[in-house]
């Protein structure tokens, strides 16, 4: 135990670091099994939950590949629960010079167990289509947390101070609540069309048709919203806001490209699947832009407060 305890971080390096990647990449990768779950018709490979049979705990050879599928997402969500459990011992040295850092691992540690209860409910409801997309919703929250510990381990903590124009970070909180609005509203499209995880499963009853075009509307309006901050980010100092800015219009340029071909194509799983994946992608990298906004003021970060003054100024 003493050596467990020495082994500890008491500062933040490379080992949180890699530990907050891995947790970051194993939630955005969890969405994307749980679309392959859904996509291939196997939401209802494991019929029963917590075991995936009345008798077994693991899918057996006679569920067939849809058995695989669904144990296999229901694995990983076990995984990123270990992963949730070594983040969270991992700063528990740092709980009171980084409190920050503390509360984001405990919050996104119990969003595991709660997205386990969640997709359990999925399943006993037989694949009701408002309980799976609240498993999506759950998901991007906690990408969101697992985004924010990754970013707050790359700066310097303590006091913090905006780093652009109030102007700008208006809009930018505005990007993020459409982001927000059309997640939403894709979440009840796919709840609306042919990919329900089960080929008894219930849909929504909402038109898949006229959704898409509702859809369209958030999604054009977050990527106008983006080349605005775009643009205006080129004249500030700081750069991470023209990194994350450029990253987000990035994701949404890939995201926009996939979603024509989708609505062109009859809706593909495979394109389905990747949608979903960018989906998550976007919630990270607008959460990295909000974060972006304000940067310290002290430390070691000089650098930093540079570019807060003179973004202070300008605004």
């Amino acid at each position: 135990m003493n050596r467990i305890i020495a082994w500890l971080p008491d500062r933040v390096d490379v080992r949180l670091k890699v530990i907050a990647w891995i947790y970051l990449v194993g939630q955005i990768i969890l969405v994307g099994t749980g679309g392959l779950v859904r996509l291939t018709s196997s939401g209802l490979g494991c019929p029963t939950w917590p075991k995936c049979t009345a008798d077994s705990l693991v899918n057996t050879p006679e569920m067939g590949i849809h058995g695989v599928i669904e144990f296999g997402n229901r694995l990983l969500g076990v995984l990123l629960g270990i992963v949730a459990i070594v983040a969270f011992v991992a700063i528990l040295r740092l709980r009171k010079e980084r409190p920050d850092l503390f509360w984001l691992t405990l919050l996104a540690g119990l969003g595991i167990p709660a997205q386990a209860v969640i997709g359990g409910l999925s399943v006993l409801t037989d694949l009701n289509p408002y309980v799976v997309g609240l498993h999506f919703v759950v998901s991007i929250v906690l990408v969101a947390l697992c985004t924010t510990f990754l970013f707050r381990l790359y700066t310097t903590p303590g006091p913090r101070m905006r780093a652009v124009p109030a102007w700008f970070a208006i809009v930018t909180h505005i990007t993020s609540f459409v982001v927000a609005v059309t997640i939403l509203v894709g979440i009840l499209t796919t709840g609306s069309g042919p990919h329900a995880g089960d080929a008894k499963a219930p849909r929504n009853n909402l038109n898949p048709e006229i959704l898409q075009h509702v859809h369209a509307i958030p999604a054009y309006v977050t990527f106008a919203l983006t080349l605005v901050l775009v643009i205006a980010s080129l004249r500030f100092t700081a750069t991470k806001v023209r990194r994350y800015a450029a990253l987000l219009l990035v994701v949404e340029l890939v995201q926009i490209a996939v979603g024509l071909i989708q609505a062109n194509t009859g809706l593909p799983g495979v394109l389905v699947g990747v949608h979903m994946m960018l989906a998550a992608s976007l919630a990270a990298a607008m959460t990295a832009v909000v974060l972006s906004l304000k940067a310290p003021v002290a430390g070691n970060a000089a650098a930093d407060a540079t570019s807060v003054e003179r973004g202070a100024a300008v605004a």
